[in-house]
C-alpha cells in the first residue's frame, strides 16, 4: 500500500495515509467562536470528517496530541472531548499548553488513527 495524501496544499496536507495508518495534520478551529467548548467541538467535527475520508473513525484513534493556548481552558476542552470520545475507546493522549499560531485559536489537535480495513 503506497503513500496517499488528502487535501494537499502548498505547505501541508490535511492527512497522509501509509500502511493502514492515518496521520492528520493539526486541526484548528474554523468557526468564528471564541470559547474553548465551541472551538473544541469544531475541531473534533473536522477530525470526524478527515478520518471518514481516510477510511477511519474516532474509535480507531491510536494517539492524540492536544495543544491548548491557556491551561485555564483544560476543563472546558475536556468536557467536550469526554462527550465526543466513544466509551471504551479513549486513545492515548497528551495535552500541553502551547502558543498557537493564530492568537484567536484556543486549541489544536493532532490525531493518528488506524484505517478501518486494517483494524
Amino acid at each position: 500500500m503506497g503513500l496517499q495524501r488528502l487535501h494537499v496544499a502548498t505547505r501541508y496536507s490535511e492527512a497522509a495515509i501509509f500502511n493502514g495508518v492515518v496521520y492528520l495534520a493539526g486541526m484548528v478551529p474554523e468557526c468564528e467562536a471564541k470559547d474553548i467548548r465551541s472551538q473544541t467541538a469544531d475541531v473534533l467535527k473536522q477530525i470526524d470528517i478527515r478520518l471518514a475520508e481516510a477510511g477511519s473513525h474516532k474509535g480507531l484513534i491510536l494517539r492524540t496530541q492536544i495543544f491548548i493556548a491557556d491551561l485555564k481552558d483544560f476543563a472546558g476542552m475536556n468536557e467536550v472531548w469526554d462527550a465526543w470520545v466513544t466509551p471504551g475507546t479513549a486513545p492515548p493522549r497528551a495535552t500541553v499548553q502551547a502558543a498557537l499560531t493564530n492568537p484567536e485559536w484556543k486549541v489544536e489537535i493532532v490525531v493518528t488513527a488506524a484505517q478501518a480495513a486494517m483494524a
